[in-house]
């Protein structure tokens, strides 16, 4: 945790947040996590992405939490713009964190506390602690190689591009035309942001990967490796005819 006044911080301007945090087969950690989010006294949305163990059955009964469902599993991004569609209709900012339990929901402080006076960025948690003989080993390499290729792709220069502890502005991100709707969701819209002069900044958080504790995840290297590669070709190629057009006009 860090040293940030959260209940001040957060409690300032709390009528302007809300909560998302998707979920897909996170039943050991889920309820935990909803638990600790609520304490920070926002609206708290959990889009349960089509879980086919009991993650709903973990976090039905908790009150206060409002919980948003896909039949099947659309994939992190197609959770993410649901409860985004659901945030905006009371709110101007989306916090999301993931269910596995490396965030620590108070760390919210200290992206709310970044975010500049008459601003409205992207605030990404960047992850101290990523070097850690505790992180996997796929969560390091993938942290550096999204890095490298949202550069290229036009995005900004970033230490933790593929954090999912982050504040949205909204409706904004709702609109940036992003197609990815799995994890690369995460990555594409701050390339999208970037080129539509939305500012992305990083402010520091903790991560909690516990040894001997088996860390719930997602990704497929193989399969999340094509569709990076895609996106990412997709991205530079957009930017590459955009930048030949403005040259030949």
């Amino acid at each position: 945790m860090l040293p940030v006044s959260d209940k001040n911080t957060i409690g300032s301007l709390k009528n302007g947040f809300s909560v998302v945090i998707p979920v897909y087969n996170h039943e050991r950690t889920v309820a935990d996590v909803v638990h600790r989010t609520l304490a920070l006294d926002l609206p708290v949305m959990v889009v349960d992405d089509g879980s086919t163990d009991s993650t709903y059955d973990r976090i039905k009964g908790i009150a206060g939490v409002r919980i948003l469902r896909h039949r099947s599993n659309r994939g992190k991004g197609a959770a993410l713009m649901t409860g985004f569609s659901q945030a905006e209709k009371t709110s101007a900012w989306a916090i999301t964190l993931d269910a596995d339990g490396q965030h620590d929901p108070r760390d919210a402080a200290a992206l709310v506390a970044a975010i500049p006076r008459n601003k409205r960025p992207i605030v990404i948690g960047k992850r101290l602690g990523m070097l850690a003989a505790e992180a996997p080993w796929t969560s390091r390499f993938g942290r550096e190689f999204s890095n490298f290729w949202v550069r290229m792709a036009g995005g900004p220069s970033l230490a933790d591009s593929q954090s999912g502890f982050r504040i949205y502005p909204l409706p904004e991100c709702l609109h940036l035309g992003v197609e990815s709707r799995r994890f690369q969701f995460e990555v594409e819209v701050l390339t999208k942001a970037n080129w539509n002069r939305i500012p992305v900044i990083e402010a520091p958080i903790s991560v909690s990967y516990r040894p001997g504790t088996p860390r719930i995840s997602h990704f497929h290297p193989f399969f999340d490796f094509l569709r990076n590669f895609g996106v990412f070709s997709r991205l530079i190629t957009r930017r590459v005819l955009s930048r030949s057009f403005l040259r030949n006009s």
